[in-house]
């Protein structure tokens, strides 16, 4: 296996993992969400609230600070879910690239052998009978 090789191999395995870390975080994200929403029910529910209350009601009351917490991460955790998509997808173009470079070296050999094996047949055949 040539040095291209062992780069191509290494840059899907690289994008892979960037992959399955950015389904990590988008599942992380959920939590958050899912922390937040609680907080924000547990807020509603509470004898001190009255009707529906929106996110900027639950952060004006006591649970404010726990609900911009899990706000904040929920927001930081989508940021490195794009963030990682964004680098696997760029890992995964030069890995297409370095693709094309290892077909292209297998294409360049095979022609080479073709030509050389072009070249011995013409060699042993007489020209002059061939074109007669």
């Amino acid at each position: 296996m040539s040095g291209l090789e062992k780069a191509l191999f290494n840059l899907k395995f690289t994008a892979k993992q960037l992959n399955r870390q950015a389904a990590k975080a988008g599942k992380d994200e959920t939590a958050e969400k899912n922390k937040l929403k609680k907080v924000i029910l547990h807020i509603a529910w509470s004898p001190f609230a009255t009707g529906r209350l929106t996110a900027q009601k639950a952060i004006q009351q006591n649970h404010g600070d726990i609900a911009k917490i899990y706000a904040q991460n929920a927001i930081r955790k989508q940021n490195e879910k794009l963030n990682l998509l964004r680098l696997a997808s760029r890992i995964d173009a030069v890995s297409s690239r370095v693709q094309t470079a290892v077909t292209m070296r297998q294409v360049t050999g095979s022609m080479a052998n073709v030509v050389r094996g072009m070249d011995s047949a013409m060699k042993a055949m007489d020209l002059e009978k061939a074109s007669a």
